[in-house]
This record gives C-alpha cells, sequence and structure tokens, in this order.
C-alpha cells in the first residue's frame, strides 16, 4: 500500500485531493498490484519560496527496479505538474519502505 505525502506553501492554489488521486491512478496504471495510495497533504503557512514538495512512498518488490521508478518518476511529474497553474519550486522522490516496516489494517477496540 503506498503512501503520497504533499507539503506546499499556502499561496498555491492546488486541489490536493486531485493530486492525490492522479497519484494513486498513476501508480496502478504502471503496478496494478500496488493497492490504494494512502495520501494526506498540508498547505504551509510559514515558508520562505513559493514550493510543493510530494513524496511518495512503496514496498520494495523485485518489479520495482531503477527503470520502473525512472517511469514511474516521469509520469508522476508530468501529471502533478499538469495541475499547479502557479510558478512554484518542485520537489518530487520515490522511495521504498525500509525493512522496518509493517503495514495492515486495524479493526478498531472489540
Amino acid at each position: 500500500m503506498p503512501h503520497a505525502e504533499i507539503k506546499y506553501s499556502s499561496d498555491l492554489n492546488i486541489n490536493a485531493p486531485a493530486i492525490l488521486a492522479d497519484i494513486e491512478a498513476t501508480i496502478l496504471n504502471h503496478d496494478n498490484s500496488a493497492g490504494a495510495c494512502k495520501g494526506r497533504a498540508w498547505p504551509v503557512e510559514q515558508f520562505h519560496h513559493t514550493h510543493i514538495i510530494i513524496n511518495v512512498s512503496l514496498l520494495p518488490k523485485a518489479h520495482r527496479d531503477a527503470a520502473f521508478l525512472q517511469d514511474l518518476l516521469d509520469d508522476l511529474e508530468r501529471k502533478i505538474k499538469a495541475r499547479i497553474a502557479q510558478p512554484c519550486a518542485f520537489s518530487l522522490e520515490l522511495t521504498f519502505s525500509g525493512p522496518a516496516y509493517v503495514t495492515n489494517m486495524h479493526s478498531g477496540h472489540t
């Protein structure tokens, strides 16, 4: 289950839920076994220079090699930038979750 986090200057007028949905759809287009992408976005009130930073974390898998990552990175960059109308500094990072990482569902207290 991938994760996406967006941090951006509050002077950017963006549709964060749409960007998060694009990230999920793009990941699934490259790897239909990836599952839902959990995402969150934070507009930042105090900042220096207008910017957006997107971090996407995936589980390491054999087929997610350097070529896969570069193709996914290029596609994500193109789709995300298409949703940003204002000039800004842009950062996008793909990472793998480490070996001491747990992901599952919690059903609540019973």
